[in-house]
């Protein structure tokens, strides 16, 4: 098998740190957002919920559109447009006085959309066969940046406060613009399947075989967005933690979860065999939220109970991409990708929306609870989207 070469690495590792640079900003706020909103005027559940994952729609609604703008004035161009709404939007977050602002500031981030326009620079700069490599390696820092996030948010939330941290988000956005065109390489030319418009990707979100990634994308991060409505909370009312020690449980959690994927990551490269371990995941996220629910102050199961659910999460986070460019079309591959970061940015919306109303309605456990619920909607698309895969695919039948 064949190296990247020297451009195509130095374009990975550059773009790498572009994408989840602004990640980085993004996944600060999230362990530490709702026992801080929870304090400002006008602050209700909805809200808060509301306000953690309404940058999902921000993307879903941008994300497409920016994305065929880089196929007209450049990738660059595009991307620097998209990095300057975001940290506009952080700014506009830290400064705000009541909740409403904040979630204006979260929708002007969502807004700065370019994972599209992102993945297709990405694409311009490597050869056909080497793309799989280069998108593994940005999806490995994007990981690495939301392990670092959780980790880190706490103790600097504790310093700094949250309008710190919104501001560090915007901070982060105007470095990663640095690196953009200082460090990552400009393209001769564009790949025609690099980007695609509207039609393709909503064909990709019909297509019968697609249906069971893009699904699974969306449960995953409804999922993250809602538990994190819940999980501050538990932490400071339930177990007394104060925000600045978070890390606490963070740091052996994510630590755990970083080597049950690295573990478990290889076992994903037959399709067959990748499915089944869908399936264990959705099972393993399921019954993790439902010991948060039932957790109350016991210590020791909810540390095992959020082990298994963000190993769970990462390896599915990791390995969900990969299947995407595995089942679909060549010709289509950047529609797929497309409609498949549509439906993971729709997902953070909808989960925030829905922790939002169970925290209101039902309280810290209540969030959890519905959460889990959610995946008994999650676990028959998998289960039958398998099957079609496994009917239509001649290798596995």
């Amino acid at each position: 098998m064949s190296k990247l070469s020297s451009l195509e690495r130095r374009s990975a590792l550059t773009l790498a740190c572009v994408i989840s640079l602004r990640l980085f900003g993004l996944f600060l706020i999230m362990p530490v957002f709702s026992l801080y909103a929870q304090h400002l005027p006008g602050a209700t559940p909805l809200l808060i919920g509301l306000a953690l994952g309404v940058y999902g729609l921000g993307q879903v609604l941008l994300q497409i559109p920016l994305g065929m703008l880089s196929d007209r004035i450049g990738r660059k161009p595009a991307i620097t447009l998209g990095l300057l709404l975001f940290a506009v939007g952080g700014f506009v977050a830290a400064f705000a006085s009541s909740l409403v602002g904040i979630v204006i500031g979260r929708a002007l981030q969502g807004m700065g959309a370019v994972a599209g326009a992102g993945t297709a620079l990405a694409a311009d700069l490597t050869a056909e066969q080497h793309r799989g490599k280069v998108m593994g390696i940005i999806g490995v820092s994007i990981g690495v940046a939301f392990l670092l996030a959780l980790i880190l948010g706490p103790p600097l939330e504790a310093i700094h406060g949250l309008p710190g941290l919104f501001a560090a988000t915007s901070v982060l956005a105007l470095m990663s613009l640095v690196l953009l065109w200082l460090v990552v390489p400009t393209p001769q030319r564009r790949h025609a399947d690099a980007q695609a418009g509207t039609t393709q990707v909503l064909g990709m979100l019909r297509d019968s075989r697609m249906l069971v990634l893009n699904g699974s994308v969306f449960f995953l991060h409804a999922l993250l967005t809602a538990s994190f409505v819940g999980l501050p909370l538990l932490l400071a009312q339930r177990l007394n933690l104060p925000v600045s020690r978070h890390w606490e449980l963070y740091l052996p959690v994510m630590t755990i979860a970083a080597f049950v994927m690295g573990a478990c990551l290889h076992r994903m490269r037959d399709l067959r065999q990748s499915l089944k371990i869908v399936m264990l995941c959705v099972v393993t996220i399921g019954v993790a939220l439902m010991m948060l629910g039932l957790a109350g102050a016991h210590l020791a199961l909810l540390g095992v109970a959020a082990t298994m659910f963000f190993s769970a999460f990462n390896l599915l986070e990791a390995a969900l991409p990969s299947l995407v460019s595995r089942l679909a079309p060549g010709h289509l591959r950047g529609a797929a990708m497309g409609a498949y970061s549509t439906s993971q940015f729709m997902g953070a919306f909808v989960g925030g929306t829905v922790g939002g109303i169970a925290l209101g309605r039902l309280g810290v456990d209540g969030v959890f609870l519905c959460a889990a619920l959610m995946t008994l909607l999650w676990l028959p698309l998998v289960i039958s989207g398998a099957r079609r895969i496994r009917r239509t695919d001649p290798a596995l039948a």
